[in-house]
């Protein structure tokens, strides 16, 4: 069966990324694990200039892009300062659509980068619907985070690396937002270990790929409620929702309070700063450990991007 995302393009992609993105620390947790009542494996995307997985996807995109030719995205903050980062190395122009409602830091540190920032619309999905429009019109490359195959590819290299770990597991726990990183790292975990269960975690208040999985259909609703704004979409993906179509074994949901939650004992065990879409592996824990109880669990801390107020309120 032919799969959208290559097995030899994700294995291209660590030759190519940015080494300042790969080979993250990955290790068992032991306090944190204890507190869940699991043994965990956690794999820390944060320590990068980003604060987040995104790097690795953008990177292996401006890669192959056409030089000169400018790029429109659109992002809640994460992959705009991933590809704020990766098109200023290569001199590449760069618009990022964002939401009036961005996260402020975010929206600073893509600007800082270089990128040019509109603010459009409520969230997310509207600041993407806006972008294209204007990629449509002006002739620039439009760039979608989950439609794009290598973005996910490059999300992928996580999935190698993280079997190349001396500590087997029985699980994987992945964020789970437009789809690039779940279908990335499904589609190199399910073909090299096909007995690890992998499971995405999605916010409770942002349903859309869930449902959209389980029912098989494509289903948008009609607005979003979760302080997790890298995960927070209304619009499923087709192309990423039949990347993980196949690849993986079941999506969960989780509320803000187990994010919460879960960022306080990260930052309490681990001494690592998340944001709430970083942390969702961890509430996955909190909030279905029974299921995972006896196992060991891997999941990635994919973000850490919180603004001081942020941190204040959740982590003070």
């Amino acid at each position: 069966m032919h799969h959208r995302l290559s097995l030899e393009h994700i294995r291209e992609a660590e030759s190519i990324i940015d080494p300042i993105f790969r080979n993250t620390p990955q290790y068992v947790a032991e306090p944190l694990g204890q507190a869940l009542g699991a043994r965990l494996l956690v794999k820390v995307e944060t320590l990068n200039p980003i604060r987040s997985f995104k790097g690795r996807g953008a990177a292996y995109y401006a890669a192959s892009a056409t030089p000169g030719q400018p790029i429109i995205t659109a992002s809640a903050g994460n992959f705009g300062q991933a590809m704020a980062y990766a098109c200023r190395q290569r001199g590449i122009p760069l618009t990022v659509y964002a939401s009036v409602n961005a996260n402020p830091l975010k929206v600073e540190r893509m600007r800082a980068m270089g990128a040019s920032v509109v603010l459009h619309g409520q969230d997310f999905d509207a600041a993407k619907i806006e972008a294209r429009r204007v990629a449509e019109t002006t002739g620039a490359a439009m760039v979608e985070d989950g439609r794009d195959p290598r973005i996910s590819e490059g999300a992928g290299t996580i999935g190698v690396e993280l079997l190349r770990s001396v500590e087997p597991f029985d699980v994987l726990l992945i964020a789970l937002g437009n789809g690039a990183l779940l279908g990335g790292v499904a589609r190199w975990v399910r073909h090299h270990a096909p007995h690890i269960q992998i499971v995405g975690v999605a916010a409770r208040g942002a349903p859309c790929m869930e449902q959209s999985w389980r029912s098989g259909a494509l289903v948008e609703t009609p607005s979003i409620s979760t302080i997790a704004d890298g995960i927070g979409t209304r619009i499923p993906i087709p192309e990423a929702l039949a990347d993980i179509s196949g690849s993986i074994d079941d999506i969960i949901l989780v509320s803000d309070p187990s994010m919460i939650a879960a960022m306080r004992l990260a930052h309490r065990h681990l001494g690592l700063v998340l944001e709430p879409s970083g942390a969702v592996g961890i509430s996955a824990l909190l909030e279905h450990g029974a299921r995972f109880r006896g196992k060991t669990v891997a999941t990635v801390l994919c973000g850490g991007n919180l603004t001081p107020e942020q941190m204040q309120t959740w982590l003070g």
